[in-house]
């Protein structure tokens, strides 16, 4: 059942970024775009998603178990540092110069979009790099094998 709903979830959220039309770059870049004509829409979407998700979030923080009985995993950090830097700024290069977050990438290489298989290989590429470096700097983060 969990694993049912989980991807009843993710295809509800699926549908949303369709249906806003967030997993078309050209919307995406039309945001990023302030010296062009700014497209909004994306800021719209932003602001639905974060009315929706603070109070869910603000319950889920007071709650042991999920509604599904299962542990609940949020990050406790708080901190900003360097390495939250500078993930958020590659993240928003990447944003940038693709159009394409990981979700609407997703669900534009399931429309088969090339542009969305280029970058969807360059994330995966990406995060094996990092779990790599992760590794090699911290010996204490290796898992067993």
């Amino acid at each position: 059942m969990y694993s049912f709903l989980s991807l009843l979830a993710g295809a509800v959220f699926g549908l949303g970024l369709l249906v806003s039309g967030m997993a078309n770059p050209a919307k995406v870049l039309g945001f990023l775009d302030l010296a062009g004509p700014w497209d909004p829409s994306l800021a719209l979407v932003m602001a639905g998603a974060i009315a929706i998700a603070s109070p869910a979030f603000g319950v889920a923080g007071r709650r042991p178990l999920s509604l599904m009985g299962q542990e609940m995993k949020l990050p406790s950090s708080r901190t900003v540092d360097r390495r939250l830097l500078a993930g958020s700024l590659l993240f928003g290069i990447g944003w940038g110069i693709a159009g394409f977050c990981p979700g609407p990438a997703l669900v534009a290489l399931g429309m088969g979009e090339a542009k969305a298989l280029v970058f969807v290989v360059a994330m995966l590429v990406g995060m094996g790099a990092f779990e790599l470096f992760e590794r090699l700097g911290n010996p204490r983060n290796q898992k067993a094998v």
